[in-house]
């Protein structure tokens, strides 16, 4: 069974997404938090296996919620998925950052979203990958964040040429059976390599790594 978490100060958003999630039978929603610090605080007493957050909330945004979730280390099995209105919201890309493990917008068809929490819930590749890395080209060319140096950055010294390259791949928005044929690898070894970098980066899951790809320059905005 699926345990979801709903983080919404719209009760009638959090009914809708009740009705449909519970209407599942892997499914069941055990915590509803109308902000984010009772967000955080049912997230530690329920420890679901995912939450959805928006990302506008009073007391404590979406955004400082999930990097308390995600910092809490009670909480390593817990993932969160954000909501947003828009597709291209700058607090997303923070909610990257913070740990979350994908975003949605809250026009989604009801079927992926469904699909969606146990994509997550499995640990699988980071939801909507190239979806994600539109929202992360669009923050960086408007806000003007310069990459890292590449090779200089001290991020990637402790990377083989081979982890790079995966690196690079995900950040591009490559599953790992998709990295395992572009690079002539087992999938076997694509997940193995994918493993080392979350080890070695300290990320906590894939959407992660895609900003770091990004941050780091080995995946230039409009050029992936």
């Amino acid at each position: 069974m699926i345990t979801v978490a709903l983080a919404d100060d719209q009760a009638l958003v959090r009914a809708g997404f009740r009705a449909l999630l519970d209407g599942e039978q892997d499914i069941n929603v055990v915590a509803e938090a109308a902000d984010g610090e009772q967000a955080v605080e049912l997230v530690r007493r329920h420890r679901p296996d995912v939450v959805l957050m928006d990302v506008r909330m009073p007391r404590t945004d979406g955004l400082r919620a999930t990097a308390r979730v995600s910092a809490d280390p009670t909480l390593a099995r817990t993932r969160v998925i954000v909501l947003t209105t828009f597709e291209l919201d700058e607090y997303v890309f923070g909610a990257l950052r913070a740990g979350a493990a994908g975003f949605l917008l809250k026009d989604i068809e009801p079927t992926d979203l469904v699909d969606a929490v146990r994509i997550v819930a499995a640990g699988d590749a980071l939801l909507a990958p190239r979806h994600t890395r539109r929202l992360i080209e669009a923050f960086v060319e408007q806000s003007g964040r310069a990459p890292g140096g590449g090779d200089d950055d001290a991020r990637l010294q402790q990377l083989t040429a081979r982890e790079r390259e995966v690196l690079t791949l995900v950040g591009q928005g490559l599953s790992n059976a998709e990295i395992a044929e572009r690079l002539v690898l087992s999938p076997l070894t694509a997940k193995t390599h994918v493993a080392r970098l979350f080890m070695k980066l300290a990320a906590r899951d894939r959407a992660q790594l895609v900003v770091l790809a990004y941050e780091t320059g080995l995946v230039v905005a409009g050029r992936a």
